[in-house]
């Protein structure tokens, strides 16, 4: 899980200079006129992973047939993207185009290593929160492909029925089917708030507070009352034995592959572990008052801000990664729900990949503020702490003014 922000300080530019040179409002049209009209036979320089390569090779070749220009996709390590693209974009380096997490944003837009991209008309064809996660204050900055979340995986087998709507309805439902477990999910001795946040939001809701527009503001929202009874649940659940910091990932996957365990929290990257077994998706049951909002995450493509050539990576990205003959590639690909609106219909065939989505219905964007790299080391420990017994108000209050803290230093 993503838990720290290495922040890389850019001297010289600005937004508004980058708009300047990033941003047009035919930006779509002229990209394509100019590349195809003008073979001027440049090259874009592309930073993917190695899973997702095939698919954008599909919109490299494309792209090359229709404009004469060349598409070189480099493939980069996941845990290399993001802080090689940081370091090296405000030298000149780096690629034209590299594809990461929508919660990269906040740190590459403070330090001005991104430009603005105008979708136009083309963002009405995206999912809403697909956009919302590309959108920092007011501007988009990335063509998104994929959104992630997390759901209750069932063994469908053991527990016929869909999810409970609440937690302890759920356990109930799970000690019913006389498994080992009635849930698991992963946690570790470091805490675990990505999967955590979940019965987490339904007693305090987002994060961060937000504006009257619903966008995140720096003003952190997990204390008082509710995050209080929050904490207090985590303790009362640890202590039943509902919940553990002894569980990992490999631990619950292989819980789940052998049947001592009927629902899980997890995501589609688990998927793959689970051929063969009769599996169901299902939304999160709340703990609190309020549903269970899982993070969303969204994937998408990002312009270098010192990039020579924006217009052509705009074109490459807004009329070539963002067809469904791509996004269709990478779900096969990733498993992950298209970002793209008519690609994302065609999976609701798919009860599995059909589940996710509507898990994700509830969700609520990560966070994509520079902030936010204040609070994840804190967040976890803290829960772990609270799991483990002890002054559960305190140890959280406490949480809560560590990060603030920390926050009032960026």
């Amino acid at each position: 899980m993503r838990r720290g922000i290495a922040l890389v300080a850019v001297a010289g530019m600005t937004i508004a200079g980058l708009a300047a040179c990033g941003s047009n409002d035919s930006a779509k049209d002229d990209g394509k006129t100019k590349a195809s009209e003008g073979k001027s036979d440049a090259a874009l320089t592309v930073w993917v992973d190695d899973n997702r390569k095939p698919a954008f090779e599909i919109a490299a070749n494309k792209y090359e047939e229709a404009t004469g220009n060349k598409v070189e996709l480099v493939v980069k390590e996941n845990d290399q993207i993001r802080s090689e693209f940081a370091a090296q974009v405000p030298t000149g380096k780096g690629p034209d185009i590299t594809f990461g997490a929508h919660d990269w944003l906040g740190e590459f837009v403070t330090n001005g290593i991104v430009a603005p991209i105008e979708l136009g008309d083309k963002a009405s064809e995206f999912s809403d929160i697909a956009i919302k996660g590309f959108t920092y204050d007011g501007t988009t900055y990335g063509v998104p492909y994929a959104v992630e979340n997390i759901a209750i995986i069932r063994n469908a087998d053991l527990a016929k029925d869909p999810t409970p709507a609440t937690f302890d309805e759920m356990i109930a439902a799970g000690k019913a089917t006389g498994a080992k477990t009635p849930f698991m999910v992963q946690v570790g001795e470091k805490g675990d708030p990505f999967h955590m946040y979940p019965f987490e939001s339904s007693f305090t809701g987002p994060v961060f507070k937000t504006d009257a527009d619903g966008n995140y503001t720096p003003e952190l929202n997990l204390g008082g009352e509710k995050g209080a009874a929050f904490a207090q649940w985590l303790a009362d659940k640890s202590a039943a034995g509902e919940l553990s910091t002894a569980w990992t990932y490999d631990i619950v996957v292989e819980a789940f592959k052998n049947g001592e365990v009927p629902f899980i929290l997890g995501g589609p990257w688990m998927l793959g572990d689970f051929d063969g077994m009769n599996v169901a998706v299902d939304p999160i049951p709340s703990a609190g008052d309020m549903p269970a909002a899982p993070f969303v995450g969204v994937q998408g493509g990002f312009i270098s801000a010192t990039s020579k050539n924006q217009l052509l990576a705009t074109d490459f990205l807004v009329n070539y990664v963002g067809t469904e003959e791509v996004q269709d590639a990478l779900y096969q690909a990733g498993q992950r729900t298209p970002a793209l609106k008519a690609s994302a219909e065609k999976i609701k065939s798919d009860p599995v990949a059909a589940g996710f989505a509507k898990a994700g219905e509830a969700g609520l964007p990560m966070p994509a503020l520079p902030q936010m790299g204040a609070v994840w080391g804190f967040w976890g420990a803290t829960e772990a702490q609270v799991m483990g017994g002890g002054d559960t108000t305190a140890t959280w209050e406490k949480m809560i003014s560590d990060i603030e803290t920390e926050i009032a230093k960026k």
